[in-house]
């Protein structure tokens, strides 16, 4: 049997690697990450990543100074976002990253306090 060539090797690690990440899951149970919902590392949390997988230490690495959005950390970690809200949501669990979400429907302007409002720009 031939040996396999190398690309083949990479390739087949790129699609294996992210279900070895997460133990399979492919969504976490209680938190719901959209690709908005910004992440910051809590400031204690020094001694707390040895028992981190390296790239969920690398996701607090990069939340610490500054908000990263779920997208954002996927692309710097090249790593698909269902990993990355995976992650996250298991930093979540642990309280060493604090989230914050996308505003919900309920706390929109209505269209009729719009069309108000544009109205009134309209008569200046």
């Amino acid at each position: 049997m031939p040996e396999p060539r190398r690309h083949d090797v990479e390739q087949a690690g790129r699609y294996l690697r992210p279900y070895a990440i997460t133990g399979g899951r492919t969504q976490h149970s209680q938190y719901a990450f959209t690709l908005i919902t910004l992440v910051v590392a809590r400031s204690a949390h020094g001694s707390a990543t040895g028992h981190l997988e390296p790239e969920s230490a690398h996701i607090l690495d990069l939340c610490r100074d500054r908000a990263l959005a779920v997208a954002e950390i996927a692309a710097l970690l090249d790593l698909p976002v269902s990993v990355v809200k995976v992650l996250c949501g298991d930093l979540l669990d642990a309280s060493l990253i604090l989230v914050q979400s996308p505003p919900g429907q309920e706390s929109r302007p209505s269209v009729e306090l719009i069309e108000r409002v544009m109205d009134g720009i309209r008569q200046l």
